[in-house]
């Protein structure tokens, strides 16, 4: 593995330079292995002749079948060695291109959609694209096991505490620059099964049944050692009986409790199947000298045995090896007498009650510190995102030069937005089109980001704990029999549920209540945002509906106009994208028809 030091901050120029050391390393690699294949591929035909030169002429010892034996052993340990480099030097490769995708603004439909973490009733995850093809998981997530999914999931979809949040900000300003151990981290952490091995691996540690009483660990190994004598005994001195005895109560016993223990013993054999890629993951992290709070808590949990979890999982990847071993044919035919199987399978079930209730916390760890790469790399990656400032100003949302995450840093345009105690709502009225909805998902996501530990596409954000509730994507549902309305309103319902609760709500509302007629819509909206003050709420709602934009005057100070204009430019609608003061005085409805050739 590459060492630790930190790395200059231009990241194209960074990757692009370590692809090409890769693709050159990978070259060099390719070279030796074609080389070895053919050397290895020479000393086969060379035993061959070698034995059938010995076969015919029998006048030299077989001993001479050693030397190309143990050649052939050299070179395919040699062999093995360069297959596993050159594995590990494509997947540093595919680590660095998905990162020159990602400041491409090419990563979209290329990564971890997360869409089985996509729960419809949840207040934001669908209106604010959390998660999807071309999502703020996709554009973070590097993560390659399950653990790492699932905590970066997580963190996304629940707001951390200041104390957590700042700590994850230290660890991830700690990792940012340790562009070597994120690689590391990346290649070795691809070979865990992200189908589901963890899962099990956990579900095996933490289970409670066992094979069997403690003292089969003494006795088996005893009748393994006095069958051995016995058959010892049969061919030197002729004592038969002895070796049928034993032969006979050893495969009595061994039918019985193979009967009872297969299958623990194939559920055994399948879950621990990962545990030397998952020791060699956690190896490394217990190298990397990290000393921020969160990432060190986390080594210091990988080492709280008094032992490294590394080491742990190594013994018990050592074991299950021994016990994979016995699908070989020849300790498969002694099995019976020598009880291989279970000798091993009783090992590792006193391994599981020494370490099996650390097994959860090891794995955790793991995704946190996944989690912690992922937002690092994507740091490093942005690095005019800025960490947002947390006060205890409740509630308080203060935004210079925001942005959204998943649009291009060079074409997206910048806003400011301050929503408090005094202003309390701000109502964005403008033309089809002109980025209202894409303005309040860019609040949405920041504000989700920021209560996550990571870094916001803004200039700078100051932000107190806040609930953030959206209606942007609400979407009808033909199988449950429920209309757009009839779903926005329940969405509404949830929100002021959440405001009802001590963190204030962020809430952002698009296109309110646009399913209804306009009276119904004023009176409704109004009386939606009345109900969100009282409860100490702040937000945005947008309309095309100009009617709405009138609630502003019945909460005086409180509440705020701006909008997005549009202007024709040679015949063609051009927009700006920026915030402006008051009520929009233009529509774009009609020119929209008839650019796309609808007569009206």
């Amino acid at each position: 593995m590459a060492s630790s030091a930190p790395e200059p901050r231009n990241p194209e120029a960074v990757y692009n330079r370590r692809l090409q050391e890769l693709e050159a390393a990978q070259a060099r690699l390719k070279a030796r292995d074609d080389r070895l294949a053919y050397t290895i591929s020479g000393i086969i035909l060379s035993g061959v002749a070698l034995v059938v030169w010995l076969i015919f002429t029998k006048t030299h010892s077989v001993y001479w079948i050693a030397v190309p034996l143990i050649l052939f052993i050299f070179f395919a340990v040699l062999h093995s060695r360069v297959i596993r480099a050159l594995r590990d030097c494509r997947r540093a490769m595919a680590f660095y291109r998905r990162g020159l995708a990602r400041i491409g603004n090419r990563w979209m439909g290329n990564g971890q959609a997360g869409d089985r973490f996509l729960d419809s009733a949840h207040p934001y995850a669908r209106d604010l694209d959390i998660f999807g093809k071309g999502s703020v998981f996709e554009l973070l997530c590097s993560a390659r096991t399950r653990a790492g999914e699932e905590t970066l999931a997580a963190w996304l979809l629940s707001p951390a505490s200041r104390q957590e949040v700042q700590a994850r900000q230290a660890s991830i300003n700690e990792m940012r620059d340790r562009l070597s151990f994120r690689e590391d981290l990346a290649v070795l952490s691809e070979g865990i099964d992200a189908a589901g091995r963890p899962d099990a691996l956990t579900a095996w540690a933490e289970d409670k049944s066992f094979l069997g009483p403690s003292y089969l660990r003494v006795l088996l190994p005893m009748l393994a050692f006095l069958w051995l004598c016995g058959i010892a005994a049969w061919g030197a001195w002729g004592y038969w009986y002895i070796g049928v005895v034993l032969s006979v109560l050893n495969l009595f016993l061994s039918v019985r409790l193979k009967k009872r223990a297969a299958p623990q013993v194939a559920i055994m054999d399948s879950a621990i199947r990962e545990a030397r890629l998952i020791s060699e993951v956690l190896g490394r992290i217990e190298k990397e000298p990290l000393s921020a709070d969160k990432s060190g808590g986390l080594e210091e949990l990988l080492r709280r045995n008094g032992m490294p979890a590394s080491r742990c999982l190594l013994r018990l990847a050592k074991l299950s090896e021994s016990l994979a071993s016995g699908r070989n044919y020849v300790i498969a035919l002694l099995d019976n007498f020598v009880f291989w199987k279970l000798q091993y399978a009783l090992a590792i079930e006193a391994w599981r009650r020494r370490f099996g209730a650390e097994v959860r916390g090891w794995l955790a760890a793991l995704g946190e510190m996944e989690a912690l790469s992922d937002l690092a790399s994507y740091w490093y990656e942005h690095p005019d995102d800025v960490f947002p400032e947390f006060t205890t100003e409740v509630p308080c949302f203060e935004a210079q030069g925001l942005a959204h995450p998943l649009m291009p840093e060079k074409t997206a345009v910048r806003n400011d937005l301050s929503l408090g105690k005094e202003l309390r709502l701000v109502i964005i009225s403008g033309p089809n089109m002109a980025g209202k909805s894409t303005f309040v998902r860019a609040v949405g996501v920041n504000a989700v980001l920021a209560q996550c530990g990571a870094p916001v596409r803004a200039q700078k954000l100051k932000l107190s704990p806040l609930a953030v509730a959206a209606s942007v994507c609400v979407l009808d549902s033909l199988q449950g029999g429920i209309s757009r309305f009839y779903a926005e309103i329940t969405r509404l319902k949830l929100i002021m549920d959440m405001a009802e609760k001590p963190v204030p709500v962020l809430f952002l509302l698009d296109e309110l209540l646009s399913g209804t007629n306009s009276h119904d819509r004023r009176v409704g909206a109004e009386a939606v945002v009345r109900g969100l003050f009282q409860r100490n709420a702040i937000g945005m709602l947008t309309t095309h509906d100009l009617a709405l934009a009138e609630i502003a005057n019945q909460f005086g100070d409180r509440a705020v106009n701006v909008h997005f204009e549009d202007h024709l430019e040679n015949g063609e609608l051009r927009f700006d994208y920026r915030l402006t003061p008051g009520i929009v005085q233009t529509s774009n409805a009609l020119d929209l028809m008839r650019s796309i050739g609808l007569d009206v």
